[in-house]
């Protein structure tokens, strides 16, 4: 997720953003490095992380975790999130879900879908897609999405879920062709495109998501203070335009919501992930 510049502070709380260079890392293994030195941070409000989705992927991916999710983080406040985008290659012969479904049950094993590695957002929408569908496809996993990104423009793989920060530019550009978004409503930024449970696959919903966090033993009412700052920042109406334009729907609410809505992704995730046996790589 991109940072937003901001002109002057909103609410009463400025807030210093610190980059922490750690020496010697190399990879950060889908965000674990730095959701672990949070996590072991002192809880003292000063410590903030900013998480994705991963959050509620990585315990079922990875055989050992460096924290407890769960018990080491405090949830703050859910930003919001982001449904994926279903793409092909602009002369992909298939043209809507059904045609791409249709495809699929014909020549089995012919279809192939990328995505920037094994257990990323995409990677676990087309999973999704696959199980609601009933279709095979051959995943082919890239080190990164810009590879993938080349290759699926180039139309060396039939389809890819994008994230709208990701595929948007290229749909603009007509180097890719939005099939269907992965909501249960259409998006704000392709009307035109329906989602998929609209093309007749209920229950293919899969999204990417930011909130915030602090280490476990946070002050309460520090954890309130974040919340309410946050909150306030999401009604703005330039922060909201701005994330809009990516492609995020603007959430915000309650900690206590936001820990609701983790668990529910970790259990959901976690289902989807064991069931296909995916493991990160």
């Amino acid at each position: 997720m991109r940072r937003e510049p901001v002109d002057q502070p909103v609410g009463d709380l400025q807030i210093v953003l610190v980059l922490h260079q750690h020496v010697g890392v190399a990879v950060n293994r889908r965000g674990n490095i730095a959701t672990g030195f949070v996590a072991k941070s002192d809880p003292d409000g000063y410590n903030v992380l900013i998480a994705a989705n991963n959050l509620a992927t990585n315990e079922a991916l990875f055989d050992s975790m460096p924290f407890n999710a769960e018990k080491d983080l405090e949830p703050v406040a859910l930003v919001g999130y982001s449904p994926l985008i279903l793409v092909v290659q602009p002369q992909f012969v298939a043209k809507t879900v059904k045609d791409l479904v249709d495809m699929a049950k014909a020549t089995p094993d012919k279809l192939t879908f990328a995505s920037a590695g094994a257990g990323t957002s995409g990677h676990l929408a087309a999973e999704i897609f696959k199980q609601v569908t009933g279709i095979q496809a051959l995943h082919v996993p890239y080190k990164g999405g810009a590879q993938a990104m080349v290759d699926i423009i180039a139309g060396r793989v039939s389809f890819m879920f994008v994230d709208p920060v990701q595929g948007m530019p290229q749909i603009r550009a007509n180097q890719l062709r939005p099939v269907a978004v992965s909501s249960r409503e259409r998006r704000v930024l392709l009307p035109d495109v329906p989602t998929v449970t609209e093309a007749g696959f209920p229950g293919v919903e899969a999204t990417v998501w930011w909130g915030f966090l602090v280490p476990a033993g946070t002050p309460k009412e520090i954890v309130s203070r974040l919340n309410k700052e946050i909150d306030l920042a999401l009604a703005d109406q330039k922060v909201k335009d701005s994330l809009r334009e990516m492609g995020a729907v603007v959430k915000g609410g309650s900690p206590e919501d936001f820990r609701a809505f983790i668990k529910s992704e970790t259990e959901r995730w976690g289902n989807i992930i064991r069931a296909a046996k995916i493991k990160a790589e």
